[in-house]
């Protein structure tokens, strides 16, 4: 299980939007994903989600992440 608490940073570092221990921590967990061999399998797992009764949900995810509306609680202008 990943230690998901705040790790304290330097004080003279620049931490918030454009975080460097938050970049940092994101390309080493990123880095040892694909070292592990896990991308393939994500892929495939992705692939048949897309091709499965709930693309229609994922796809509604994915324009209220691009649009902001993490919470989808901004009203659709279509």
């Amino acid at each position: 299980m990943q230690d998901t608490r705040k790790k304290k940073t330097p004080k003279d570092g620049i931490e918030g939007e454009g975080s460097y221990s938050g970049t940092r921590d994101y390309d080493e967990r990123t880095a040892k994903f694909i070292e592990k061999g896990k991308v393939e399998k994500a892929a495939q797992e992705a692939k048949r989600a897309m091709e499965s009764d709930e693309a229609a949900e994922l796809r509604k995810a994915e324009a209220q992440g691009k649009a902001g509306d993490i919470h989808g609680k901004r009203k659709s202008s279509k």
